[in-house]
């Protein structure tokens, strides 16, 4: 028989609008990425944590659900529920540069290089779905971290969606004005490379001439399936990495 697992503390807002099930994958989520549930360690079952916070057993096993569909928690037969991982890079999933920068603890400082209106050419037309030629917002910045650049963005989005001069794009992310602006992202398609920095690449992030970079172009989609932004960055590979979580079902 196994042995008890972890009982993480979790407390409940029972007049809360969040639902309980949310409320608590939030919380274990939490203490999994500050450390305070250890990779390779279990939880406790789902039987036992329900009863302690008086939950029915299918809110329970929805919340442990939440994790497992993020890779964050595994269940294995005769072994439990247990920890995947512990804190990240980076994970891939929706989530803008800059919130996860200071979720890790850094300080992002942003550089606005260029922002401006300009028709859509093919490829941009094409991944916002809208007529070539139609205006859209140009937005380019440099991402910086306390030991240095870290990462060259250059993002497109409809002018009609928001507007992105009356944002201070050096303080706030982007991500971050889009939600302001009443718009749910709600999946993106990703796509993760690498190639060699160019000569204004390698200027800006400090890098020599033909360094390797990392790349991801992504395009985030609301909740109506209207492309939001088509976004090209590079990071530099010596101070970045994207991880995932691969389980053996």
């Amino acid at each position: 028989m196994a042995t008890q697992g972890t009982k993480p503390p979790i407390t409940l807002n029972r007049s809360s609008p969040v639902p309980l099930y949310f409320q608590v994958a939030e919380q274990l989520e939490r203490a999994i990425l500050d450390g305070s549930i250890a990779a390779g360690e279990r939880i406790d079952n789902e039987i036992s944590l329900a009863a302690d916070l008086g939950l029915s057993r299918p809110t329970m096993r929805q919340a442990i659900q939440v994790l497992v569909d993020k890779g964050m928690l595994v269940r294995k037969r005769g072994v439990g529920t247990q920890v995947v991982h512990g804190k990240i890079n980076r994970s891939v999933e929706l989530t803008s540069l800059h919130d996860d920068l200071v979720a890790a603890g850094e300080e992002p400082r942003t550089d606005v290089l260029v922002l401006d209106q300009r028709p859509a050419d093919d490829e941009v037309a094409s991944a916002l779905r809208i007529d070539v030629g139609e205006t859209v917002w140009f937005l380019e910045r440099l991402r910086r971290i306390r030991s240095g650049p870290l990462a060259l963005m250059q993002n497109y989005l409809p002018a009609s969606s928001l507007d992105l001069a009356a944002v201070d794009l050096a303080e706030v992310g982007l991500y971050a004005a889009i939600r302001g602006a009443g718009i749910h992202m709600r999946v993106a398609r990703q796509k993760i490379g690498a190639r060699r920095a160019d000569a204004r690449e390698s200027r800006l992030l400090e890098e020599p001439r033909n360094a390797p970079l990392l790349t991801m172009e992504r395009t985030a989609y609301d909740d109506a399936g209207n492309a939001v932004e088509l976004g090209r960055h590079v990071y530099r590979a010596d101070s970045y990495a994207f991880e995932l979580t691969l389980v053996d079902r």
